[in-house]
């Protein structure tokens, strides 16, 4: 036999991630960077042909709106109520020429959301954010009995439970 050195394998080295994962990062870094450029306007922004130092600091004009008050109404809630009471009072915010328009129907806007009130449990008025989900309510009702674009808002005076 021959005196034949065994060759032994090579061992592989394996490239390292770091590069790959610093390619991410740089990667991750400048797409929040150009979606923050882009949508606040530093580039890509139309320009405007008033320069910033030239801007009128006038107010703007309030919009032309009258307020059509609700008479107050005191609700009995459901009998599982133990004998509560809710005591509302709002008033509409409406364009000025359909001021007439929906006086004319307030019977029919008193009914729709004594109605709805009259509906609710403790529960429905008790929580957190009831308010505006009932006045989000109580307005589409409103506009569905006014017609669309005769009521803005309901602005919400008095909601008292007693």
């Amino acid at each position: 036999m021959t005196d034949a050195a065994i060759e032994a394998p090579e061992e592989v080295q394996k490239s390292s991630k770091v590069p790959l994962i610093l390619g991410l990062v740089a990667l991750l870094l400048g797409a929040g960077g150009g979606f923050f450029a882009t949508f606040s306007g530093l580039i890509l922004a139309p320009e405007s042909p008033v320069s910033s130092t030239q801007k009128d600091t006038t107010p703007d004009a309030l919009p032309d709106v009258s307020f059509v008050a609700l008479e107050p109404m005191v609700i009995s809630l459901t009998p599982s109520s133990q004998g509560r009471h809710l005591r509302f009072r709002a008033q509409l915010e409406v364009p000025s020429q359909y001021v007439s328009d929906v006086e004319s129907i307030l019977p029919r806007v008193i009914d729709v959301l004594n109605g709805y009130l009259r509906a609710l449990e403790i529960k429905d008025i008790e929580s957190p954010a009831a308010l505006t989900r009932l006045r989000a309510q109580m307005l589409r009702r409103v506009e569905i009995v006014a017609g669309a674009g005769r009521v803005n808002d309901l602005l919400i005076m008095e909601f008292v439970l007693s």
